[in-house]
């Protein structure tokens, strides 16, 4: 690992979960010091690079670091999962950005992540134990070769209810029907936290409703530039308008308007596709296939 005096975003650490989610762990001790569950960052691969916005999964402050899990379904995270590797720096990161969640109120607490939410609702879970709460987790993937930080979890959660689509491992069924399990078991929770893709949250909102438990869900995946500039993270809280990167990302459940939002995540469908074409385009061009005659256009030396 870099020295804490000598660092420029070093990646130090890469985990492959799947064939497209990976886990970069990035030397920054200032940011590592200061970072709190439920904040995000703003990274930047490559000096022409777009600007997007990560939750972070984790930070240690005496190790000086910070990790994110990326999921590469455009074309700026295929980048970043073809390039980022141990050793390697990013250009630039920026935060920690947005509001903290507050911890330390509840005594009783279920923590949910659906897919790649599972890795920011971590830093919750275990800010919650910290803080003294009885913790409950529940962890959903599509099938038992997508689980990743089960350790981790338990680890720092008091019960762990794993659900897959599938059936593969733990329960069968979503992580909405696991939210009730742990309400059919526990008649005190005081708070659900959940954090994964909008109809996931949703769907967890709506199971949690009638029994009026506060649930707080985090709004990241409509999160364009992260700075509030764009206007592009505009969400329907209640009867206002919030930002979801400055005014969030954590919100009341039961008060998001998830039909505006989904409308909302679909507004630059085509620009994403256009461009993942043409990244996808670009590899192809600059792969060689094995075998395959290479063609110069330099003009061969002479001598």
């Amino acid at each position: 690992m870099a020295h804490v005096t000598d660092f420029r975003y070093s990646i130090v650490a890469r985990e492959d979960y799947s064939d497209v989610t990976f886990m970069l762990e990035v030397c920054h001790p200032l940011m590592a010091r200061a970072a709190r569950p439920g904040q995000f960052v703003i990274v930047m691969s490559h000096a022409d690079g777009e600007r997007i916005p990560l939750t972070i999964a984790d930070f240690d402050a005496e190790a000086g670091t910070v990790t994110l899990v990326i999921q590469a379904v455009g074309k700026t995270t295929k980048e970043m999962q073809r390039t980022c590797r141990v050793g390697a720096e990013l250009y630039g990161i920026a935060g920690p950005m947005g509001i903290p969640s507050p911890l330390g109120h509840a005594k009783k607490v279920v923590c949910v992540g659906g897919g790649l939410g599972v890795a920011p609702v971590f830093p919750q879970a275990r800010g919650f134990k910290e803080a003294g709460a009885y913790v409950i987790g529940v962890l959903g993937f599509r099938n038992r070769d997508l689980i990743f930080w089960e350790d981790k979890f338990r680890a720092v959660c008091d019960e762990l209810i794993l659900c897959t689509d599938d059936g593969s491992a733990g329960m069968k069924g979503f992580v909405s029907q696991g939210v009730l399990r742990a309400i059919s078991d526990h008649a005190d929770i005081e708070e659900v936290v959940a954090i994964g893709p909008p109809l996931m949250m949703k769907a967890c909102a709506d199971a949690t409703r009638p029994f009026g438990i506060k649930t707080m869900v985090s709004l990241n995946p409509i999160m364009v530039d992260g700075t509030g500039m764009c206007g592009g993270c505009r969400v329907k809280i209640g009867d206002k308008v919030k930002f979801a990167c400055v005014d969030g990302p954590d919100f009341d459940g039961h008060q998001v308007d998830f039909d505006d939002l989904l409308v909302r995540l679909r507004r630059y469908k085509e620009e994403e596709r256009v461009a993942l074409e043409r990244f996808n385009e670009d590899c192809r061009m600059r792969t060689v296939p094995e075998g395959a005659k290479v063609v110069s256009d330099l003009p061969r030396a002479r001598g």
